[in-house]
């Protein structure tokens, strides 16, 4: 299901730029398990899988302080960022992204560019993506430490512009939470707001242009052929 609150000139996308947690794979098992274990090192009691998938869109680093903080205030200095080692991608990724990849824009012709913008670091973000098959869709992939601040931010998403030369207004990113959607709104550029994600507790805070329920949609939201 699709829901739009502010109509994307889909037909002027130039730039489709991916949130990866909670938006291309599915994570937050393994994300909570890792946190739970690194808090069992430090002899705390675990968290419930929701608090700390609540916690999730600002990177690692802010994930372990949150997650410590509410188990006991502890520092998480000695917490090692690359968290997670294995996710899967959600259901409807793969073609969605094959589909996306086909589309043209209407003014060139041409493909559209995608690429990967996330708060996880840059390294195990590429190794994930190229081990479900996913790195071949993006012309880059970009992590928390490809720049010196992170999303909201707009910087990375801006740099992503101006490597492809897209406006803001040919630009859209497609993510599960209220960073991405800020993301977006910092740069001038679209969003697309993903409800099956880690962040829907606070993804309406600041209401994405369009909002999907599944990958499959989209597709259709950014198709000229199926919605206006």
């Amino acid at each position: 299901m699709i829901r739009i609150y502010r109509s994307i000139p889909v037909e002027r996308l130039k730039l489709l730029v991916f949130d990866l947690d909670g938006t291309l794979i599915d994570s937050a098992q393994d994300l909570c398990n890792s946190v739970n274990e690194t808090l069992k090192q430090f002899d705390r009691e675990p968290l419930p899988d929701p608090a700390i998938a609540s916690f999730v869109g600002n990177g690692a680093p802010m994930l372990m302080r949150r997650s410590l903080a509410l188990a006991g205030n502890l520092s998480p200095n000695a917490v090692d960022p690359d968290l997670l080692e294995k996710a899967y991608a959600y259901e409807g990724v793969l073609e969605s992204l094959k589909a996306l990849h086909e589309l043209h824009d209407g003014a060139a012709g041409t493909a559209r560019t995608m690429a990967v913008l996330t708060n996880k670091p840059v390294r195990p973000a590429r190794g994930i993506c190229e081990g479900l098959g996913l790195a071949g869709y993006f012309l880059h992939i970009y992590g928390g430490d490809s720049f010196p601040v992170k999303k909201p931010d707009p910087l990375g998403l801006r740099s992503l512009m101006e490597e492809v030369g897209a406006r803001p207004d040919e630009t859209a990113m497609i993510g599960d939470s209220q960073v991405d959607v800020l993301t977006a709104r910092n740069a001038g550029a679209w969003s697309i707001g993903c409800v099956f994600g880690f962040g829907p507790q606070n993804l309406m805070e600041t209401p994405p242009d369009v909002v999907v329920d599944t990958a499959a949609d989209w597709t259709a939201a950014l198709s000229p052929a199926k919605i206006e």
